[in-house]
């Protein structure tokens, strides 16, 4: 495991106005969920709501699914399912109203977004009552609309060329691919700069990260940049 200090670094190739981090260190995974719990020490009766964001290819998912995994009786929300099929960015409305609403109150979840119904896509987002954390992934949800719905948040900040490539390893490069992509940056991009999530957030993680690590029981983290 690598020793880095407060001062550390890591190269990294950027969006325009994002603020790079610093401090960088390792630390274990219940390390960072303690610190994500003790940001809201006083929440009783509900589920603890954790925002995990950062750009297309920064590990976001993969991230929810280690935080699941690691914390007994939590569940993840993915903000692509609100999405699909509706808006890029506008669908915190939606989310607050079918997702965030009921877990503050303590209640179970069982939503079928409207888009679901038209365009007949099985299922539902179903999450029962009791759980301890819901961790709520997707690029976008770090936002100031949502922010009293928000117990702790965590950004994803990686180097843009590398994340750009495991998204195209990740969903192809064809010609409909690339157009959604340059779609996507279009909204992406002034509402990053808007809301710049690496400042609001409770925590920053490397993704992907550059440091040597356990990726099964460790994380790269650092603290919030300022805008």
């Amino acid at each position: 495991m690598g020793a880095f200090t407060s001062g550390d670094r890591l190269s990294m190739h950027l969006h325009p106005g994002e603020t790079e981090a610093v401090g960088w260190r390792v630390v274990p995974l219940l390390e960072a969920v303690r610190q994500l719990r003790d940001a809201s020490p006083d929440v009783t009766g509900r589920p603890r709501v954790i925002a995990v964001d950062g750009r297309g290819g920064a590990g976001k998912t993969t991230l929810a699914e280690r935080l699941r995994k690691a914390v007994p009786n939590s569940a993840i929300v993915h903000t692509d399912d609100i999405a699909w099929n509706h808006a890029y960015f506008d669908w915190s409305a939606v989310l607050v109203e079918n997702i965030l609403q009921p877990l503050h109150r303590g209640e179970a979840v069982h939503f079928r977004p409207d888009a679901w119904i038209t365009h007949d896509r099985p299922g539902s987002i179903t999450i029962p009552a009791g759980a301890d954390f819901i961790w709520v992934e997707g690029t976008g949800i770090i936002r100031e609309e949502l922010a009293r719905w928000l117990d702790a948040s965590v950004w994803m900040q990686g180097d843009l060329a590398e994340q750009e490539r495991l998204l195209v390893a990740r969903d192809g490069d064809s010609p409909e691919q690339l157009e959604h992509m340059a779609n996507w940056l279009l909204e992406e991009l002034p509402f990053m700069l808007r809301e710049q999530p690496w400042a609001r957030a409770t925590m920053i993680v490397a993704g992907p990260p550059q440091i040597e690590h356990d990726p099964n029981t460790e994380l790269v983290v650092a603290p919030p940049t300022s805008p």
